[in-house]
C-alpha cells in the first residue's frame, strides 16, 4: 500500500486527521505546511486544496487515474473511514447517528468554539458583547454532548468512530473557551478516557514539533466567568 501524503499542520482540525489516520492503522506521511508563513497559499498546496486550508491528503491510490486529492477535514475522516472500514458503522442506525454528530462537529463546534477561542484570547481588542456571546454558545455545546454521553459511553453511540475523532480535538482548548469542566462531568469522563487511546496520543504528536515558534495571544485569557 502506497502511504497517503498528509499535508497539515498541528491545530484542531489538523489533529481530526492526524489521529484519525493513526486509529485506523493507515500508512501516511506527513508534510507540515507552515500557517504561521502563509505556505497555505503557496501554489503547489493549493493543487491539493484549492480552499487554502490544512489539512489535505493525496490518495495515490484512490480513485481516480492519479490518486484523489482531498480537503475538509470531516470529509477526510468520511474517506478514511470508508476506505479502511473502519470507525464508520455499517448498519444505517448506528452509521446515520455518526453522520449527524460529525456534521454537528463541522457546522457547530468548529466554528462556535473557534470563534470563542479568538475572541477570549486572540482578538486585539476586548469586545464583551463578543466574548459573551462567544462563551455562552460554547456553554450550550458543551451542553449538549454532555447530555449525549449522559446516555451513551460515545458520542454516537455504544463504540468509538470518527465521530468521536472530530470533536476531541476541539475540546482540547476548554480553558480557553470559558469552560469548567465541573458543569460537564460526562464530557469530562469521555474526554479523559478518550485521551488515553495511543492512536488519540499519537495523533496529537503528529507536527507537535513545528509549533514552538507560532504566535503568542495578543491578550491574557479571560477569566472563566467572562
Amino acid at each position: 500500500m502506497q502511504p497517503i501524503q498528509l499535508y497539515s499542520w498541528p491545530t484542531t482540525n489538523g489533529h481530526k486527521v492526524h489521529i484519525g489516520l493513526e486509529e485506523m492503522g493507515i500508512p501516511y506521511e506527513a508534510h507540515p505546511v507552515n500557517i504561521e508563513r502563509g505556505e497555505q497559499h503557496a501554489p503547489a498546496f493549493l493543487a491539493v486544496s484549492p480552499n487554502n486550508k490544512i489539512p489535505a491528503i493525496l490518495d495515490p491510490e484512490g480513485p481516480g487515474e492519479e490518486g484523489l486529492a482531498l480537503f475538509e477535514s470531516s470529509a477526510i475522516l468520511l474517506y478514511l473511514a470508508e476506505k479502511s472500514g473502519q470507525l464508520l458503522p455499517s448498519a444505517p442506525a448506528e452509521r446515520y447517528a455518526t453522520l449527524q454528530w460529525l456534521m454537528f462537529q463541522t457546522a457547530g463546534i468548529g466554528p462556535s468554539l473557534g470563534v470563542a477561542h479568538h475572541y477570549r484570547y486572540f482578538a486585539p481588542v476586548r469586545i464583551d458583547y463578543a466574548i459573551d456571546r462567544a462563551t455562552n454558545e460554547a456553554r450550550r455545546l458543551y451542553a449538549v454532548i454532555d447530555k449525549q454521553l449522559r446516555r451513551h459511553r460515545y458520542i454516537a453511540g455504544a463504540n468509538f468512530t470518527i465521530a468521536d475523532i472530530a470533536i476531541f480535538p476541539w475540546l482540547r482548548q476548554w480553558d480557553r473557551q470559558g469552560i469548567e469542566w465541573s458543569h460537564y462531568p460526562h464530557v469530562f469522563e469521555w474526554f479523559e478516557r478518550v485521551g488515553q487511546r495511543p492512536g488519540v496520543q499519537r495523533g496529537v504528536a503528529v507536527l507537535a514539533d513545528w509549533t514552538k515558534h507560532m504566535a503568542v495571544p495578543v491578550n491574557p485569557p479571560v477569566p472563566l466567568d467572562g
